[in-house]
């Protein structure tokens, strides 16, 4: 370098400073805007668009016929990202809107829509106490479109894996079984994460690579809003499963971060998962366990996004308002809920009921212990920095003590000593019980294949209190264990070359046809028969195993009984009901059986079997 001469250097610099003047002084590309579109009369009319591109320093933008106004131009350090705040006037109208971006060196033209609401009686309905959810996963559920089973560019390294492949289920499938639902009895579909998932395994839908695309091996988005709107016009809600927790490491995000502080941690350096979930009730918690809760990575697959960052706190907020408006659904259930941030959840939550007041939020929390899950609904009535907003929480408590009588552990007074606790939840009808779902082993392996258990946890279930779900192959019986892959197996009959189509009474086993019978008998029944649904509840401390408890609503009374012993017993209703006098007749609804009510029934109940008896005046 010594021997290049002085005139040689001043040439080198100029022409290096020429180079970057050419790099830098280029026109801007625009490549992506989210949310892509928006609407008219949205109460959340101010929208924070995040523009990617190229050569976006310094770049100006407006929009041509000044109808939507730019509030302002964030800048962040990386030049592939900007945010445009932009407010949409109350009078703004339907249509598509040219924006404008320029800099120095030139300018780019994008096309914004902006539509009108769709403002459909049944769109955005909430879900109560009156329904009862069936999840499922698309991709195990029915292959109606084998033409999209593979798509160039998008590859899952676990094909090799037969739990952890994915199957080829799709959202016409579930759109095609419509009918069935009806039959069953189901009122509510929740359908696990739709959103594209290009990444190693990719089958469940929790590790998100496109926020605003369904992935495009279960449908479109079109097809998406199509089968909420038939669902809607078969009486069935749908509800979204979101996760504003993490993303996948195969996110393009994680390739070109919009900022450092985009999520917590980097992939070389984070938290790892810490589950001391419930340290957000425990009036002497710690600042690091909270921290670590919240920004601790659930695996090295799986980023965990800064809710402290308030471009990603619009992000999320927005996108969850763009999917519910775009598809009508009518609840989101959200997934690890006490990982996120809380004080960000309430926001996040007041935001979508402030636009959808008849929307419902399902939290999952993933704790058996009623004080701690009362802490997270909403109006808790113990002691926690943040309300939640969200009354709807997942009772893994109820859940439990189901588990434990199925399997043996514990007997029938266990479920009564869980509805006791009741009285730490503001709203105990709100909660949304289960036995099983696509994380914990099915109902009938905790039973060990013992049908009268199953059957009598089932009615418990649906005719006490709370919001019921059903796991896609319960009403099959399904007997598979806990590994995650293999209890997501495919429902039979749903995929092409299956030998048998379970979606049909001809289909099934006996054995299936008797769980499914059993099961849609009870669906339909709580439908007939509002009492089991929204009705008080007066339970009794079980003796000898026998658990006895009443419903009752608008002067429909239905008395169950539930013997749990390896004896058949004598029933005997005054010893429950002083006033059993007052009823003239009664209704076995399992069986249709007519009873008549003198000063002397006595009923027969055999070992491990439930009665339900409709009294009549």
């Amino acid at each position: 370098m010594n021997n290049i001469s002085h005139s040689t250097k001043n040439v080198l610099l100029i022409f290096f400073l020429f180079i970057q003047i050419i790099l830098k002084a280029q026109a801007p590309v625009i490549e992506k805007i989210e949310p892509p579109n928006w609407w008219t009369g949205m109460k959340w009319n101010k929208v924070q668009l995040m523009v990617y591109g190229k050569n976006l320093s310094g770049l100006n933008a407006e929009f041509a016929n000044k109808t939507i106004k730019i509030d302002q131009i964030r800048f962040v350090e990386n030049p592939s990202y900007v945010f445009i705040d932009i407010e949409i006037p109350e009078d703004a109208k339907a249509g598509r809107y040219t924006m404008m971006f320029s800099n120095e060196s030139g300018t780019a033209q994008v096309k914004y829509d902006l539509q009108k609401r769709n403002f459909g009686d049944n769109r955005h309905q909430g879900f109560t106490n009156e329904d009862v959810i069936y999840l499922l996963m698309p991709d195990r559920f029915a292959n109606s479109v084998t033409s999209n089973d593979y798509i160039e560019g998008y590859t899952d390294s676990m094909q090799h894996i037969t739990a952890q492949q994915r199957k080829g289920g799709d959202l016409q499938g579930i759109s095609d079984k419509l009918n069935y639902f009806n039959e069953l009895g189901i009122t509510a579909l929740w359908i696990t994460p739709v959103i594209e998932n290009n990444t190693f395994r990719s089958y469940h839908g929790y590790s998100a690579t496109d926020h605003y695309l369904v992935d495009p091996r279960l449908g479109t988005n079109e097809l998406y809003k199509t089968l909420v709107n038939k669902a809607h016009e078969k009486g069935i809600k749908v509800i979204m499963d979101h996760v504003a927790n993490h993303i996948s490491v195969d996110h393009p995000w994680m390739k070109n971060l919009p900022e450092p502080t985009w999520i917590n941690g980097t992939v070389a350096e984070h938290l790892p998962a810490n589950h001391n979930k419930m340290v957000f009730a425990d009036i002497y918690r710690d600042s690091l366990t909270i921290r670590a809760v919240q920004e601790g990575w659930f695996t090295s697959y799986m980023p965990d996004l800064n809710h402290q960052n308030p471009f990603v706190r619009n992000y999320i907020i927005q996108n969850t308002l763009w999917w519910i408006e775009f598809s009508g659904v009518d609840g989101i259930r959200e997934d690890t809920y006490p990982y996120c941030d809380q004080e960000f959840m309430s926001v996040w939550a007041e935001a979508i009921q402030n636009e959808y007041p008849r929307f419902t939020i399902l939290a999952e929390v993933w704790t058996g212990e009623p004080a701690f899950l009362s802490s997270y609904q909403a109006e808790s009535f113990f002691p926690k920095e943040y309300d939640t907003k969200i009354k709807s929480i997942t009772d893994f408590a109820m859940r439990d003590a189901y588990v434990n009588f199925l399997s043996g552990k514990k007997n029938i007074y266990h479920i009564y000593n869980t509805l006791s606790h009741d009285f730490l939840y503001p709203h105990p009808e709100k909660l949304v019980t289960f036995v099983d779902n696509h994380d914990v082993g099915r109902a009938m392996f905790f039973a060990d294949t013992n049908i009268a258990r199953f059957k009598l946890v089932y009615q418990l279930l649906l005719t006490t209190r709370g919001i019921p779900q059903i796991f896609y192959g319960t009403e099959l019986g399904m007997i598979q264990n806990e590994d995650h892959g293999t209890l997501r197996k495919t429902f039979p009959g749903g995929f092409p070359g299956d030998e048998r189509n379970a979606f049909t009474a001809g289909g099934r086993t006996e054995y299936e046809n008797d769980i499914f019978n059993f099961l849609s008998k009870l669906l339909h029944l709580r439908k007939n028969y509002k009492s089991l649904s929204t009705g008080k509840l007066t339970h009794f401390p079980p003796r000898d195993d026998l658990y006895v408890y009443i419903k009752t609503l608008d002067g429909q009374t239905v008395l169950n009984i539930i013997n749990a012993s390896e004896k058949s017993v004598q029933f005997e209703p005054e010893r429950h009901l002083p006033d059993i006098g007052i009823f003239k007749s009664a209704t076995e609804l399992l069986t249709d059986q007519q009873l008549k009510i003198d000063g002397n029934l006595k009923i027969t109940v055999e070992s491990m079997t439930g009665k339900m008896l409709l009294l009549k005046r």
